[in-house]
């Protein structure tokens, strides 16, 4: 959105800083949340191993079920993960699944909450700063003038 914002003609820095601002704040809830559950369900599965343990049964939990098949994007992610670790998968994730998809698939893949939103700041950080950079310059080289009324203002008039 930070670039459709410059094409529009409003002021690079601002939209840039509440656009960071936006998206850091929605992820670290996610993450927050993705971790609350997972607590949820470690403490789930250990109830009902003990249960399972005291019938006699095995048990294979419909989660489990569902994470062995996987989605393209949760593959994607997997191998990002498995070849750059947290770091790569932090920085490289937003751009090919999302930076939503990417913190949650970071938390998934068993990785601590602070890795996870510290890297993720990082990667939200570096790729608001490179879109707002190349939006500036890309729209102020194929349309002089653009800061004065913005793109989409001189369109519609």
């Amino acid at each position: 959105m930070v670039p459709l914002a410059i094409i529009g003609g409003l002021p690079p820095v601002p939209v840039s800083i509440m656009g960071f601002l936006g998206n850091a704040l929605t992820v670290i809830l996610l993450i927050v949340f993705v971790d609350r559950v997972k607590v949820w369900m470690k403490a789930r599965k250990k109830k009902r191993k003990e249960v399972t343990e005291h019938i006699g049964e095995e048990y294979k939990s419909s989660e489990e079920a569902i994470a062995e098949q996987g989605s393209k994007k949760e593959k994607r992610a997997r191998v990002l993960f498995n070849k750059y670790g947290l770091p790569g998968l932090m920085i490289l994730g937003p751009i090919i699944v999302g930076s939503h998809i990417t913190a949650f698939m970071g938390m998934s893949f068993g990785s601590k909450r602070r890795s996870v939103s510290g890297w993720m700041l990082v990667s939200l950080g570096l790729w608001t700063i490179v879109s707002a950079v190349a939006a500036s310059y890309g729209v102020t080289f194929l349309i002089p003038n653009v800061e004065e009324n913005g793109f989409f203002i001189r369109l519609f008039q």
